[in-house]
């Protein structure tokens, strides 16, 4: 398949580039920068100058592909405009197809909100933190557009091999010897999977036409941070010390978003594995390399 792909160079979509590449797709990238052309071309992928702010200039390539998908994003304030502006744009390019355009879409398990010992299913009620509204409303209007052929990908907390990721700040802090912050409680529960599992989650998604709607992708449905904090001190030979944050105060000090990793979630990927085979590398975040 040709695949346009939006943040093909991101901590999730350098994964998701290099997974299709392997499996014989063409990845066409959207780059604004040189050095982002550069790293999408080491990942196995062509790019395309552009930049995600200005779609009139790639939205008609885009939707001229067998598949586009959807992996940019940042905490900037205007983010939810600016990606309602760049999907729009992309429907109304796919308008002119004969057939939908596949389209896969990113969510996150932030969308559910806290919910505590009830383990999210993609027909839970989406209750998003405010920061990510805007997510929810763009994925809902992306999947009742009739030109486009939509799948929503809800991933749990990434990390990465390289230490980036859902645990990087841990890390850093540990490897610092500093008391390691916890956001919230240590009874805290975080869904996880590993960025290479999600991206093969996302290549078997795109593969499967038929495949729309929602999936969350999870390889653990929940891991309270007084199990992640000893495995983490353990790796960087710390001392295992901790200070407690509420969530009000990180919510001050690092804006709204801050609230995502303070939620207690828990999240299925019972659909995904039901509907594609998918079954983890890395089942347990103790067994992976970070």
């Amino acid at each position: 398949m040709r695949v346009f792909i939006l943040g093909g160079t991101g901590s999730i979509g350098s994964a998701v580039t290099r997974e299709l590449a392997l499996n014989g797709h063409q990845v066409l990238g959207l780059c604004r920068t040189e050095a982002s052309a550069r790293r999408l071309r080491d990942l196995g992928g062509e790019p395309v100058p552009g930049d995600l702010r200005r779609p009139q200039a790639w939205a008609a390539l885009a939707a001229m592909q067998d598949a586009v998908i959807q992996l940019a994003t940042d905490f900037e304030q205007d983010m939810g405009a600016v990606d309602a502006m760049a999907m729009q744009a992309l429907a109304e390019a796919a308008s002119r197809r004969i057939a939908p355009l596949r389209l896969i879409y990113t969510g996150g398990c932030w969308l559910y909100g806290e919910t505590g010992d009830r383990v999210a299913q993609e027909t839970s009620l989406k209750r998003p933190i405010h920061a990510f509204a805007w997510m929810q409303e763009n994925a809902q209007a992306l999947q009742e557009d009739p030109h486009l052929s939509c799948t929503v990908i809800h991933p749990a907390m990434v990390y990465h091999e390289d230490g980036g990721g859902a645990f990087s700040r841990f890390l850093q802090e540990a490897g610092t010897g500093s008391p390691i912050e916890i956001w919230g409680s240590l009874r805290t529960r975080w869904p996880l999977v590993h960025r290479q599992d999600l991206a093969r989650a996302y290549r078997l998604l795109l593969e499967d036409p038929a495949a729309c709607g929602e999936f969350n992708v999870a390889a653990q449905a929940g891991v309270a941070l007084a199990e992640i904090l000893p495995e983490i001190a353990r790796r960087r030979s710390h001392d295992g010390s901790y200070v407690l944050r509420n969530r009000k105060h990180v919510m001050f000090k690092y804006g709204y978003w801050a609230e995502g990793p303070t939620l207690d979630q828990q999240m299925s990927a019972a659909k995904l594995r039901d509907r594609c085979g998918w079954q983890p590398d890395f089942p347990d975040f103790q067994q992976a390399t970070f």
